[in-house]
């Protein structure tokens, strides 16, 4: 089966907050904001990217990417802050497709540092680091080259 990757819609929304566990999604701050709200708005917004994962026309996947600038890290740090496959579909497959998009539009949008919660599961875990991201901390990161800079691999 192929996984196409494309940025989310939003006729997405539903769809990607019923993957996920939106009950997990409990704001901190008392937000009014409920998970297909806040989606809602980052389809939109230039300072983060949703993108979804098909198979044959039906949502398998989505992750979300957002961005912040950050002096230490020299350009803009993109924070991969939500992450959800359908588990009935190939998670490997699936979660390397939406990565690699993530990871290029990072680099597209000047950012020098990909991160993520960093995961409990070993083979989550392992999936992360054949893409690249090893363990700093508590999350697990990344190094990306920005459009433009001279350290940018093709």
């Amino acid at each position: 089966m192929e996984y196409q990757v494309r940025a989310a819609r939003i006729t997405d929304v539903e769809r990607l907050v019923a993957l996920s566990d939106a009950s997990s999604w409990t704001a901190e701050g008392g937000s009014p904001l409920n998970a297909s709200d806040l989606l809602r708005q980052l389809v939109y917004l230039p300072q983060a990217s949703v993108f979804v994962a098909e198979a044959r026309r039906e949502l398998v996947g989505g992750a979300v990417l957002a961005l912040r600038p950050s002096v230490r890290a020299g350009g803009f740090v993109g924070t991969i802050d939500l992450l959800v496959v359908d588990p009935d579909h190939d998670v490997d497959r699936v979660t390397d497709a939406l990565l690699e998009d993530v990871i290029r539009s990072a680099s597209n949008k000047g950012c020098t540092l990909v991160e993520a919660t960093r995961p409990d599961d070993p083979v989550a875990l392992g999936r992360w680091a054949a893409q690249g991201f090893s363990p700093a901390g508590p999350r697990i990161q990344r190094t990306v080259a920005a459009v433009g800079s001279t350290a940018r691999r093709i």
